[in-house]
């Protein structure tokens, strides 16, 4: 009996160090003490997609995502790491380590939260719908009908909004980010398209027989992302949008880059 209750007790011990022994190592694996340690900051962003992220006529990366991860970066104190991917990359290159977070007009979903944590909403952006002048359209409900059709960039969320809204419309999602949309729809190989305001702003200088349709179906929340067990960045990334919109900086790139074409004349 003292035997059983002695392997009993050594045994319990054993366990107590090992859960010590992986308590231990979760406190070290913190990303953000790993981004100070190591000096650099390494951020997930979408090749080509005005005003968020976009490489622009001087050959320069910049768009509002950018600038924003530009200051967290510089107040960090450490380098920043832009990595580019297509929209469809960006969650895979956070989820496998690449990247410590994303930095997109990304909406947090019921599919995404499953595999990304999100921050709180750094901006609220209305979504519509543009078409050439030609097109007899006036409201966005005038392209939900059967024989027309609307690009969309492939994998966002507002390919199950038109799915949702739009269901006898032909949705074409594209590759490329909302640039490839504004194409297909310049080259008539889709009626209309669909994406936030601010971007659909600057379509309407690049594409002067382009229009603004009446209306916006939704108004989509906008994140930053990270790994779901990344809870300490998280928080500092919350913290961080509080500081700048308190301080007056987030407001100042939103008006510049997210609520008209100001943007455009000058990238």
């Amino acid at each position: 009996m003292r035997r059983v209750k002695k392997i009993s007790k050594l045994l319990g011990l054993g366990l107590c160090a090992l859960g010590l022994s992986v308590l231990s190592q979760s406190a070290s694996a913190d990303v953000l003490n790993d981004i100070v340690k190591r000096g650099e900051l390494r951020v997930a962003v979408q090749t080509q997609g005005p005003p968020v992220s976009f490489v622009d006529k001087n050959g320069e990366r910049t768009g509002f995502a950018i600038e924003v991860v530009k200051m967290m970066a510089k107040d960090m104190g450490v380098e920043l790491k832009l990595l580019d991917y297509d929209w469809k990359g960006l969650i895979p290159a956070v989820n496998s380590g690449k990247a410590d977070f994303l930095a997109a007009d990304m909406t947090p979903n019921a599919k995404r939260t499953l595999v990304l944590s999100f921050t709180e909403p750094y901006l609220y952006s209305d979504v519509v719908l543009y078409s050439k002048k030609k097109q007899p359209f006036q409201k966005w409900q005038d392209v939900c009908k059967k024989g027309f059709s609307i690009g969309v960039v492939q994998g966002s969320s507002n390919v199950g909004l038109l799915k949702k809204l739009c269901p006898d419309t032909t949705i074409k999602e594209f590759a490329g980010g909302g640039p490839a949309v504004a194409q297909a729809v310049a080259a008539d190989r889709a009626d209309a398209g669909i994406n936030d305001i601010a971007s659909a702003a600057g379509y309407m200088v690049e594409y002067t027989d382009f229009k603004i349709l009446d209306g916006a179906p939704k108004r989509w929340p906008l994140s930053f992302a990270t790994r779901p067990d990344e809870h300490h960045l998280l928080r500092w990334m919350d913290n961080y949008f509080m500081l700048i919109r308190n301080d007056g900086r987030l407001e100042k790139l939103a008006d510049y880059w997210m609520r008209g074409p100001v943007w455009k004349k000058d990238h």
